[in-house]
């Protein structure tokens, strides 16, 4: 027996303060967030979507309103798609002024390969594999979709391609309120798939 899972990225967050919010509570859509979410959603119109679920943050919560609205699904929030655990929460880490500048946080960044600043990606990658297998097995013979978060969604295109998990972040390819497709036979992924329907938003 087959089916599909399908794990989307949340919408764009309203954040002017530029932090690192990972787990934080209080960060919700923006506008563009939510008009992300809606066109995410509305590339499941006919789809066999049978089941639903989202991370315990309001970002992913709120992009699966519309979803479940084109599938006639009740979401669910799952815990153990949550975003990755990250000691450099509520910090500004990518502009200019970067408060990893300052050398009282420069031992967390010691080794990138864990990371050692936040959650291993072997513990991200195995949580988040175990929930789409279980999300495959709930939905046998249709489809499901966890909202999920660029990192943890990362980890299950890696693994599944074979990759190593540490990588340069840059090179991600997990856009806002993009799609990642798991497609499962018999408990095993024969395939996945990638698409970004809210890139024009």
């Amino acid at each position: 027996m087959s089916s599909i899972v399908h794990l989307v990225r949340h919408g764009k967050v309203h954040n002017p303060g530029r932090v690192l919010y990972g787990r934080m509570p209080g960060y919700h859509l923006s506008e563009r967030g939510r008009a992300m979410a809606e066109a995410t959603a509305r590339s499941f119109e006919g789809h066999d979507v049978t089941f639903l679920a989202h991370s315990p943050l309001e970002r992913t919560a709120e992009t699966a309103r519309p979803i479940a609205r084109v599938t006639g699904c009740e979401p669910e929030a799952w815990d153990d798609i949550i975003e990755a655990g990250n000691r450099f929460e509520g910090l500004r880490v990518n502009a200019w002024n970067s408060q990893l500048w300052n050398p009282v946080r420069w031992p967390l960044l010691r080794d990138p390969s864990i990371p050692s600043w936040g959650e291993p990606y072997e513990e991200i990658a195995a949580r988040m594999l175990a929930a789409a297998k279980r999300a495959a097995k709930i939905a046998e013979g249709h489809e499901a979709i966890l909202v999920s978060h660029e990192l943890p969604i990362v980890m299950v295109q890696r693994s599944v391609a074979g990759q190593p998990l540490p990588h340069n972040p840059a090179r991600r390819k997990c856009a806002l309120a993009s799609v990642t497709s798991l497609h499962y036979c018999d408990g095993e992924i024969l395939d996945i798939y990638y698409s970004e329907p809210a890139q024009n938003v």
